[in-house]
């Protein structure tokens, strides 16, 4: 036990770390203990493809059942852990069970924010965030007519284009004065309202739901912060999430925006490291400590664990990148567009594929494109390389990006 990994959580990253840290030379025993009763799985479908029944539950496993047995990891499913002994290197299970660590990864997640709101308890209000969530939504779909969503971020936006593709009547409160206020840029957002509103969703600014009124306790209405009241049969709630750091602070672990760790995924203690969603981590491209919130994260972090368990210190310091789908309009980002100071425009968003270019002063630090992947990668080329364009060759679709791509062999970009 001295030596062995126990990973707390069954995520992207969770998945991830005990692949790399295979991958990388640990040859000592992993136990994954997951509180889900499910293998680690493909969240973003959930939100997409799951809700239109075009994804199967099968289809949905990181890797299969085999992947874990062939490498020695030895999965611990529908177990919630319940407390950390770091000075005695264990853990213990909501069962009593001791089990003990030589390294201790926390991938254990985020949980979803619930408004303070009068019936917010009621049968059908729902929150997406899992598998069983996904599930439970899911199977209530054809028992909906009117739906509202509440809160204009990704989740909350791409769960109202599936009510809407399935012909619900679709209402998104959203309390900011604009969608997407925390991942993009005002010209993706105004795109994006755009869009859903041509498909016939009623989307709200500046607006909060009061409370939630129902019947037998089951949701019937949400009365506004107006004074509006809306009929729904079904309410989705996407306000954003919350770290899942009780676990680390009980342990006495330091915890500011999600559990703090290094440039190695390393906490205070050499021998817990958190990855994911939970992680507080210094950004190298943002330079600051941050939290993100994607696959790419939790895969990209994991893998530096990983390395970094098995002897091989690697830091975390790839530039981020999301991406979302609603109707038929693919969303990419790349970078992060906090502190821009400026932005171009390349194509046109009347024509449904552009991309927004932002620069801090004269650093390129994000770029948001519509329906042109090819674009997305090469921003993704630039930002990695630390190349930067000019807001002008950048509104010019006659210039070629590629061209500015900073060479491999470690030459400066140029000015």
């Amino acid at each position: 036990m001295d030596q062995d990994l126990v990973i707390v959580g069954g995520s992207y990253a969770a998945a991830q770390v005990a692949a790399s840290a295979r991958s990388a030379g640990f040859a000592a025993p992993i136990r994954m203990i997951s509180a889900e009763l499910d293998l680690p799985y493909q969240r973003p479908p959930l939100s997409k493809g799951f809700l239109l029944g075009k994804v199967d539950a099968k289809a949905l496993p990181i890797r299969h059942e085999a992947f874990y047995r062939d490498n020695g990891i030895d999965m611990i499913l529908g177990t919630a852990v319940a407390s950390i002994d770091r000075a005695g290197r264990s853990v213990t299970t909501a069962a009593g069970n001791r089990i003990g660590y030589g390294q201790l990864v926390l991938a254990v997640g985020a949980r979803p924010r619930l408004p303070p709101v009068p019936g917010i308890d009621l049968d059908g209000v729902l929150v997406l965030r899992t598998l069983a969530d996904a599930v439970h939504l899911r199977d209530r779909l054809p028992a909906v007519t009117t739906a509202v969503v509440i809160g204009g971020g990704f989740i909350g936006l791409e769960v109202a284009s599936v009510l809407a593709m399935l012909g619900k009547t679709v209402t998104v409160l959203e309390a900011e004065d604009r969608l997407l206020g925390r991942g993009a840029g005002a010209s993706l957002a105004d795109y994006v309202m755009a869009v859903h509103r041509a498909r016939g969703v009623d989307i709200r600014l500046r607006t909060m739901a009061s409370r939630l009124e129902g019947e037998g306790g089951r949701v019937r209405s949400v009365v506004t912060s107006d004074g509006s009241t809306i009929p729904a049969d079904l309410v989705v709630v996407g306000i954003g999430v919350v770290p899942q750091t009780a676990l680390a602070e009980a342990s006495g672990l330091a915890c500011s925006g999600g559990i703090d760790v290094d440039r190695f995924a390393r906490t205070a203690d050499p021998t817990v490291f958190a990855i994911g969603d939970c992680s507080w981590h210094p950004g190298a491209f943002a330079r600051r400590s941050l939290r993100l919130e994607s696959v790419q994260h939790a895969q990209d972090q994991a893998k530096a664990a990983g390395a970094t368990i098995a002897g091989r210190p690697t830091p975390y310091d790839a530039v981020p990148w999301f991406w979302s789908d609603q109707y038929d309009v693919k969303l990419q980002m790349v970078g992060l567009i906090h502190g821009a100071t400026h932005h171009a425009v390349r194509g046109a968003a009347a024509g449904g594929r552009f991309s927004v270019f932002y620069w801090h002063d004269d650093r390129l630090v994000a770029i948001e494109s519509v329906n042109r992947p090819a674009e997305h990668m090469m921003g993704r080329r630039l930002l990695a390389s630390g190349t930067t364009v000019s807001p002008a060759e950048a509104a010019d679709e006659g210039f070629d990006l590629a061209a500015r791509i900073a060479p491999k062999s470690g030459a400066p970009p140029p000015a």
